[in-house]
């Protein structure tokens, strides 16, 4: 049986498997289509909730669009930093 040691439990926290300044800005990036993409997910989940109406339909549709449009700013704000076309 494989037992954890002392060192394996303090290796595990190292300084070295935090994520880099890179990694960091990525994510710092993407988090607006990120948190669009959790207002769609809320969004659905209050609509299964209960049988959906009209309100629900416009919210659902709201978020999609919020995500489409994150998701288009990003992918051309990619490309331009590549230098490609969107």
């Amino acid at each position: 049986m494989n037992e954890i040691t002392v060192l394996d439990a303090v290796t595990a926290f190292a300084d070295w498997m935090e994520p880099t300044a890179a990694e960091l800005d990525a994510i710092e990036r993407e988090m607006p289509l990120i948190l669009a993409d959790v207002d769609l997910i809320d969004a659905q989940i209050i609509a299964m909730d209960h049988t959906p109406n009209d309100v629900d339909t416009r919210r659902v549709r709201r978020a999609l669009a919020r995500v489409l449009t994150e998701y288009r700013v990003l992918a051309n704000r990619t490309t331009d930093a590549v230098g490609g076309a969107a």
